[in-house]
């Protein structure tokens, strides 16, 4: 028998099980594009895929002499490099995207079960540069207060955590 503390939420409370139901709805295109970009930044961000870059861009210029350095033999590189470049820049990113979003919706579950942090926090990345602006000058004004507290105490080290 589980206790009632492993006892699952029910599906409206766990925003988990609802994301899953979602994805099983979502449309295949989407999903198998979410993948393949987050396994395409994989490979790309590999030193082993850095050093055939590096190969290839030797081997074109080792053929240079062969093709007589023509217009064609440049052309094939800066072609080749464009379209590589063109896709890349689109798979990276949404997988860039995706990670962002994923590390704010865990922050923010974190704000929201945190009870003494404030929730007006969660979905803080959507505010206007305005809004962040004004968010970062009250927690800059909260700071300098807790320099000065820390000033007036008497063997308070900066950084030691203690408030």
């Amino acid at each position: 028998m589980s206790s009632p503390s492993h006892t699952p939420r029910p599906s409206h409370q766990n925003p988990f099980l609802d994301a899953r139901k979602h994805v099983s709805r979502a449309s295949s295109v989407r999903l198998w594009f979410g993948r393949f970009a987050s396994q395409t930044a994989q490979v790309v961000g590999r030193p082993y895929t850095f050093f055939l870059a590096v190969a290839v861009i030797i081997a074109w210029a080792v053929l240079g002499p062969y093709f007589h350095f023509s217009d064609t033999w440049q052309l094939i590189i800066n072609t080749g490099t464009t379209i590589v470049t063109f896709l890349v820049v689109f798979l990276i990113q949404n997988t860039q995207n995706r990670d962002a979003k994923a590390l704010h919706l865990k922050l923010d579950e974190l704000i929201r079960s945190h009870h003494p942090a404030s929730n007006e926090l969660i979905d803080v990345e959507k505010l206007s540069d305005e809004e962040l602006d004004a968010l970062e000058a009250r927690y800059a004004v909260i700071r300098r207060e807790l320099e000065a507290r820390r000033k007036q105490k008497p063997g308070a080290r900066a950084g030691t955590g203690s408030v």
